[in-house]
């Protein structure tokens, strides 16, 4: 039975708690780890602050094969990312010659200087592995199973494209959708009852409001393909028990559903 890989992300800045930044890394890395066979079972947001980083950064990396995260590596004060992930694996944070070499490339001929704010961004705990970040060149790295990455969407996602190879998967994940515009209170217990007989999967249920009418969502996760279909297939018979006319998901995303009452 393949094995199930687990992740968690750290999304780290003053800037996400204000609210004057919205986050955009969360949807991407979920929707990408559960490509990879990887579930995402927590995502943490913390300040710029030292001792919260390190903190969390040692509860996540015990209890998960990898943690991702994002935000404070650049040259600024405030990026502190780098130096707490070093204090938090006790290691010496340290000038990586490998980045400053890189760093020196890009800067060589482009007009700017490669300043001390700037060299800041080549420094690494010791022995860590470097993640490539081809859109602004300044690395992400990574120790043991603690993946650092800019906060910056574009860049991140450059440097995860980067990293993914080398990750390890799981037992992938099958999903499905049916939409209803039914209550969630009309379909709670035969819903209940169907998590029952389906206790390896995953049914969860969210409500909508779509052309002025309540719905509910269901989803339905496992790693066993045939058994969603077959529950999936269930919950439809269900529904339409209770009164309902379920759709797949895509009807209701493309706008198309409900249909115009006669």
């Amino acid at each position: 039975m393949p094995k199930t890989v687990t992740a968690a992300l750290l999304l780290i800045g003053n800037e996400l708690l204000s609210g004057r930044t919205q986050d955009a890394n969360l949807n991407y890395l979920a929707k990408q780890l559960t490509v990879l066979g990887i579930v995402l079972r927590e995502a943490r947001f913390v300040s710029d602050d030292e001792a919260e980083i390190i903190a969390a950064v040692n509860a996540l990396r015990a209890r998960y094969n990898y943690v991702f995260t994002t935000g404070g590596i650049g040259p600024t004060h405030d990026d502190i990312t780098c130096e707490s992930v070093a204090k938090a694996f006790g290691l010496n944070y340290i000038l990586n010659l490998e980045a400053q070499e890189i760093l020196e490339d890009y800067y060589d001929g482009s007009g700017r200087e490669l300043n001390e704010a700037r060299l800041r961004m080549a420094h690494t705990p010791e022995g860590a592995t470097l993640v490539d970040n081809p859109i602004s060149r300044a690395p992400g790295f990574r120790v043991e199973n603690v993946i650092v990455m800019a906060g910056i969407p574009a860049v991140m996602r450059a440097m995860f494209e980067s990293i993914a190879p080398e990750l390890e998967g799981g037992a992938k994940v099958a999903s499905r959708s049916v939409a209803v515009l039914m209550g969630e209170g009309d379909i709670a217990r035969p819903l209940g009852d169907l998590q029952e007989r389906y206790d390896s999967l995953e049914i969860g249920s969210y409500p909508f409001v779509q052309k002025g009418k309540f719905g509910t969502t269901l989803v339905l996760r496992g790693t066993d393909a045939a058994q969603v279909d077959a529950a999936a297939e269930e919950l439809k018979s269900i529904l339409r028990s209770l009164g309902g006319s379920p759709q797949d998901e895509a009807a209701k995303s493309d706008g198309s559903w409900p249909k115009p009452e006669a």
